[in-house]
């Protein structure tokens, strides 16, 4: 997969997090010369499958904003799923 830009864009934090009382960071991902780059907190939660539920939530955000963009986000969210379970079944790395 194709990145669509070439330099460092950092994304902003959100007004929300800024202003809460309590936030921690979870993750930070990169696209690093056509390599995925991942640093992680792995100690938030005392389950890790409160992982599997923050990213099933962090996907219904991207479909979300795909669909901003005017792709529908059922067929997003298929695309998606195929996506994972095509990772899952023979890992790309």
């Amino acid at each position: 997969m194709r990145i669509t830009t070439t330099k460092l864009e950092e994304l902003p934090i959100a007004d929300a997090v800024l202003a809460a009382s309590e936030q921690a960071e979870m993750v930070r991902i990169w696209i690093a010369d056509g390599d995925q780059v991942v640093t992680l907190s792995p100690r938030l939660w005392n389950d890790p499958g409160a992982w599997g539920l923050m990213l099933v939530d962090i996907t219904r955000h991207v479909a979300s904003a795909y669909e901003s963009q005017g792709l529908d986000q059922k067929a997003t969210l298929e695309r998606i799923r195929a996506a994972m379970n095509a990772e899952w079944s023979t890992p790309t790395d």
